[in-house]
């Protein structure tokens, strides 16, 4: 029965010691990514409506168009 408690100790000890270092990544800005939001507008799909003369009042899936920015 000792065994389960040096063990639950232990685990809880290890557990902290790694908390402790995630904590101590993130203030030092381990997890910080400035790469990604410059370029994501770069791949994301614009949706353009058309003139809403043209289309009636109810909105179907063909009154929207995807336009594709690979040339």
């Amino acid at each position: 029965m000792e065994i389960i408690y040096i063990l639950l100790c232990i685990s809880v000890i290890v557990a902290v010691v790694f908390f402790l270092a995630f904590l101590i990544s993130v203030g030092k800005g381990q997890y910080d990514d400035a790469y990604t939001p410059s370029i994501r507008m770069l791949f994301e799909d614009e949706i353009v409506k058309e003139n809403p003369s043209t289309t009636t009042k109810t909105t179907s899936p063909k009154s929207i168009i995807i336009k594709d920015q690979s040339n």
